[in-house]
């Protein structure tokens, strides 16, 4: 996965360059060409004649990876319900979760809003706004992020299982399913073997797809991204750009290692060594959802985390763990409010970061979605000016990098807190996690 994203980093800016240079010199038919060819959306009107190739991998492994995202889920968690037989126990793992990402949200919006309060004191959020793209941007309707609790109890199971957009809510029924079969015991032996059986097929399927397609697919996706991506759309605001890409990375190195350190006194090297892979996998698909089958896997067989503490955390951090997006969120409304010339004060950022937590916490787990609830933290401050749907339409237009980027910090925040929970519970293998692979652990 690793050559993967490199090779598709290089040749995706060698396409972005070549582009560059076709269109500066009058040949942009021949870009159109190679577009059509490799990169174009065959899905809307203007990709009709085209072929598309690497759009259609990229896009069969991203639907092949979503396609199990609620049976994963379901399935998982249920299980992990079952496994805990002691209502005390499963108390301490669901408390200490939480507890875990609260705190990591805590620290990750604190940074993230005194790195923007810096940057915009500084004047580097003070741009010229375009006026295009207003009327789109105000269609978005109003949200209050409070609605996620409600939401979170779906009125109709078909309903909350036929789309990704509900993964809220399918962990609530997983739980409740998986805390009845644990109380039934042995009258509901025969759905829990059924829902064993489906996790089996599920955890075949993922390998298959993930070992095999995984990595071809994560070079058409990055080459792709860089090659359509041009300049146009990457220069302007390039210091909400940079302070928040660099933010994200240096908080992914930092805060999430020292929490398992300080936690549990790991080596934490050790930690981001093993997980890095989950990161990249993470900024290539820019999904936390797509993530859930290889941060198992790494979690269980790499981190010695134990099996029914993994199937209860991840699940969960996958659908209510999302502090990079909040850090994104940080950013990017403190961007379009100074833009729109509004003085964004530290009172402001505090119930930013209030309403932003809230909001991310309910953020599917799918590519994009972080950058379209930045709308609902502007709706709950009241800054839905026409200048403020104006910056919030740029925002839209540039945050592919910054979504990429915020990936990484969601999805190994969430190995870490299994690691840390794992390590209270003294669950956690130690001579696997010290160890080079679980194989070679498992055989000293």
């Amino acid at each position: 996965m690793m050559i993967a994203l490199f090779g598709g980093l290089i040749v995706g800016v060698a396409f972005l360059l070549l582009r560059e240079k076709l269109v500066s010199t009058g040949n942009e038919t021949v870009w159109n060409v190679i577009n059509n060819l490799l990169f174009q959306d065959i899905t809307v009107p203007e990709g009709v004649r085209s072929i598309g190739i690497f759009y259609i991998v990229g896009q069969i492994f991203m639907r092949g990876l979503q396609l199990a995202i609620v049976p994963l889920v379901l399935v998982s968690l249920s299980l992990a319900m079952c496994s805990i037989s002691n209502a005390s126990k499963l108390g301490r793992i669901a408390g200490r979760t939480l507890l875990g990402f609260f705190l990591f949200y805590c620290v990750g919006a604190f940074a993230a809003g005194a790195v923007a309060y810096g940057v915009k004191s500084a004047g580097f959020y003070n741009v010229v706004l375009p006026g295009g793209e207003v009327a789109e941007a105000a269609t978005i309707e109003a949200f209050n992020p409070l609605a996620t609790i409600v939401n979170a109890v779906p009125s109709n199971i078909t309903g909350a299982f036929g789309s990704n957009n509900e993964i809220l809510a399918v962990v609530v029924v997983a739980i409740l399913l998986g805390l009845c079969i644990n109380q039934l015991g042995e009258k509901a032996e025969a759905l829990k073997k059924i829902l064993m059986s489906c996790d089996e097929v599920i955890q075949l399927y993922l390998k298959i797809l993930i070992n095999k397609v995984g990595p071809i697919a994560i070079f058409c996706l990055i080459s792709r991204t860089f090659a359509i991506y041009g300049v146009e759309y990457l220069a302007p605001a390039a210091a909400y750009m940079v302070s928040a890409i660099a933010t994200l990375f240096i908080l992914v190195v930092t805060v999430y290692p020292i929490g398992v350190f300080l936690t549990t006194g790991l080596d934490p090297f050790t930690f981001m060594k093993k997980i890095a892979k989950v990161g990249v996998f993470g900024f290539s698909t820019n999904s936390s959802a797509a993530c859930l089958p290889l941060n198992t896997r790494t979690c269980k067989e790499e981190l010695g985390c134990s099996d029914e503490i993994t199937s209860f955390v991840l699940p969960t951090g996958m659908t209510i763990n999302m502090n990079g997006t909040t850090v994104m969120h940080m950013f990017a409304v403190t961007f379009i409010a100074t833009s729109a010339g509004i003085d964004v004060t530290p009172a402001n950022l505090i119930v930013m970061a209030f309403l932003s937590i809230c909001a991310a916490a309910g953020t599917p787990a799918i590519p994009i979605a972080g950058t379209t609830m930045i709308f609902t933290v502007l709706s709950g401050m009241g800054w839905t000016t026409d200048a403020c749907l104006i910056g919030y339409a740029l925002v839209v237009a540039i945050n592919r990098p910054v979504e990429m980027a915020l990936l990484p910090l969601n999805v190994i925040g969430s190995a870490a807190v299994n690691v840390i929970v794992s390590a209270k519970e003294k669950e956690l293998d130690l001579s696997v996690y010290n160890g080079q692979i679980a194989g070679k652990a498992k055989q000293a």
